[in-house]
Formats: structure tokens, C-alpha cells, sequence
């Protein structure tokens, strides 16, 4: 009779990950590793379903290819603020400070992504990101207009829709299974870091 291998696990939010992790998911560490310095909180979510950690990597970067990075970063920002997720809304937003906009800019989308001081196309990204994440089956042809009266074309708009709609996915991922933003974001400044915590707070160092 065969015995039973006992599989040790730790703690990563409200579930267990298998610990040592699977020779895929350390590669996957190491690519992460590489990326940003650290394993994420994220990665450590999907340890024990490696397979859809990197499908789930091959869907968002082919969204992200077809799109400008401000336009992924306000749709995407816009969705994980509407889902409260301060995990992605802490990333993008960070990444829109850090990289294309400006912290003051993003401050102010975030405590009012409708105001003057939006300019009108990401304005209405935003808007149609938000209304992916909060009740897709309630916009109408009617929500997609101004982002045509401003010059995007219909591929452009169905952009803006994957990016929010893969974040409604990924964001309920995190939040579902407890997962925190990793302890790294508390260093932001402080109006910053503030402003994007629409949700989970932090982890502890």
C-alpha cells in the first residue's frame, strides 16, 4: 500500500500554497524575481495553479500590447478602484505616477476621475472601465460615444473594455482569497499611497 506524501503548505491570505513551491512556479518566481525586484503577493497567490498564473500573464500581455501604456494604466486603475482593490490599484497607480502622468495627476483622478481637471479622453476611459467593472450589463451604445466623439475607434474602445474586464478578474482573485498588497507599497509617498489604498490595506513588513 502506497503511503501518503504529505504536502506542506503556508499561509497566503484566507489559503494554503504549497510549500517548497513546483519547479514551474519557482521559474515563474524568478521571472517575477527579475521583473520587480521581489515575489509579489500575487505570485505567491497562484503557487499551487502555475498553468493559469501564465495563462493568465500571455491574456494580460496581449491586451497590453495593443494598447497605449496610459490607456492600460487608466482602465485598468479605474477597474480595480471600482472593485476596491487596493492591490492593482496600488500597481497602476504607482506605474501612472512613476512613469506617465505624475503623482499630483493621479491624486487627482483619484478623488475625482470626472473632474476639470481630467483631461476629457482619460476622463472617459476611466468612465467606461468603471462601468465594465461595476455592471457590464448595463452599458449601452450610448456609453461608448464619447470615446468615439474623442477619436478612438471602435478596436480602440474594445481595448479599454478587455483591460477593465481582465482586471475584474484578477483584482476578484486577490481579494477573494485574502491576498494583501505587498508590504513594498508602504513606501510610496505618503498623499500617494493614501489615495490608491481604495480598499485591503498593506501588509506588514
Amino acid at each position: 500500500m502506497r503511503a501518503a506524501v504529505r504536502v506542506h503548505t503556508v499561509r497566503m491570505g484566507y489559503l494554503s500554497i504549497p510549500d517548497p513551491v513546483s519547479d514551474e512556479t519557482a521559474r515563474s518566481y524568478e521571472i517575477d524575481r527579475a521583473r520587480v525586484g521581489y515575489v509579489p503577493n500575487y505570485a505567491k497567490a497562484f503557487a499551487g495553479r502555475p498553468d493559469v498564473y501564465a495563462a493568465w500573464r500571455g491574456l494580460n500581455g496581449a491586451i497590453k500590447a495593443n494598447m497605449p501604456p496610459r490607456t492600460y494604466e487608466l482602465a485598468t486603475l479605474a477597474a480595480a478602484s471600482r472593485l476596491r482593490s487596493s492591490y492593482c490599484a496600488l500597481a497602476h497607480g504607482q506605474i501612472l505616477a512613476d512613469d506617465l502622468i505624475g503623482a499630483p495627476a493621479v491624486e487627482a483622478i483619484m478623488r475625482d476621475s470626472s473632474g476639470a481637471q481630467v483631461p476629457p479622453l482619460d476622463r472617459e476611459i476611466m468612465a467606461l472601465a468603471d462601468r465594465v467593472a461595476g455592471g457590464a450589463a448595463e452599458i449601452s451604445e450610448t456609453d461608448l460615444q464619447p470615446l468615439r466623439d474623442l477619436g478612438l475607434t471602435d478596436a480602440e474602445i474594445f481595448d479599454v473594455i478587455l483591460a477593465a474586464s481582465a482586471r475584474c478578474f484578477f483584482s476578484s482573485v486577490l481579494e477573494a482569497s485574502g491576498t494583501e498588497p505587498d508590504a513594498e507599497y508602504a513606501s510610496l509617498d505618503p498623499a500617494l499611497r493614501e489615495a490608491l489604498t481604495v480598499g485591503r490595506p498593506i501588509a506588514e513588513g
